[in-house]
């Protein structure tokens, strides 16, 4: 009789439990849906928000990685405004204060877990945000060298002069160096060479100055620099600074090609030896091949 009493009431209580859950269920039914009506919108709401943001960024940022991180971060706003009204009006406070622990806890775990991508994504940003840095520039970085074609959150695209393109990583462009030959306009230009000992050297340094501001002319404070460097083996060498429009490595080239054959012009017409390293074989220390009488 008492195990029957006691299985009755606990019928009894599950029976009463679901009824009051159902009758809550009920109640809060309109809640309910005007919540997931309003998620909804909200989701469609980040989605134009996120094309209309596009737009406007269109014609004015050139960075698509720019782009990308402001049109993901504006819909996640969005989205995250959205799901917090939508835990106010079902007037859940202790659901929003759980799901808030929840995600700090989940977040810290997925940051320990994902440290080099995470590392990689904020380097991201920040090169997306450099101005010394953009699509179209040619740099030099971890021993690489080519123009920049894309630059993402995970890393950057370069496209090398073999036509060739190497990915690195975000985190090694900003712990490492990198030369930018886009950034400024001009750039000096250094050339060595040497001429024979015999030569005149005023005369050399006179004529390699005319021949290279004639095909390189200088603006503003530049000038072409001459200065004689060392006594070598078999010529006194020399380098040459003269300044020339750069935007990537290969106008360099291109610059001292034209002006090694100038300069080449300009000595054989004068006269001047650009002399190819040689060895002079001394025979005044003879052997005595006679034999002692």
């Amino acid at each position: 009789m008492e195990k029957e009493f006691n299985l009755k009431d606990s019928l009894r209580g599950i029976t009463d439990k679901l009824i009051s859950w159902l009758d809550s269920l009920i109640l809060n039914l309109p809640n309910f849906l005007l919540a997931v009506l309003v998620f909804v919108l909200f989701i469609f709401l980040a989605k134009y928000t996120g094309k209309l943001i596009s737009k406007l960024l269109e014609k004015r940022v050139k960075q698509d990685s720019i782009k990308q991180i402001t049109v993901k971060v504006s819909k996640a706003i969005v989205i995250l405004i959205g799901f917090f009204i939508a835990l106010g009006i079902l007037d859940l406070n202790k659901v929003l204060t759980s799901v808030l622990a929840g995600a700090g806890v989940i977040g810290l775990a997925i940051g320990l877990a994902l440290q080099g991508t995470l590392n990689n994504t904020f380097s991201g940003i920040i090169l997306s945000f450099l101005p010394e840095l953009q699509i179209g520039d040619w740099i030099e970085t971890n021993s690489y060298a080519g123009e920049v074609t894309e630059i993402n959150l995970r890393n950057i695209a370069i496209k090398q002069a073999d036509n060739n393109y190497v990915v690195i990583p975000n985190s090694k462009i900003v712990e490492e160096p990198f030369k930018n030959f886009s950034s400024t306009n001009r750039s000096r230009v250094m050339l060595t060479c040497g001429v024979g000992y015999s030569s005149d050297l005023e005369k050399v340094k006179e004529m390699t100055i005319e021949t290279i501001s004639e095909h390189f002319p200088s603006r503003g404070n530049e000038q072409v620099e001459f200065m004689y460097t060392e006594f070598g083996d078999s010529s006194i060498n020399f380098v040459v600074r003269f300044w020339t429009d750069v935007k990537k490595n290969r106008d360099i080239l291109v610059a001292k090609d034209i002006a090694i054959i100038q300069i080449k012009k300009t000595f054989d017409k004068n006269g001047i030896n650009i002399p190819f390293p040689i060895r002079t074989i001394d025979f005044s220390n003879t052997l005595n091949m006679k034999k002692p009488e």
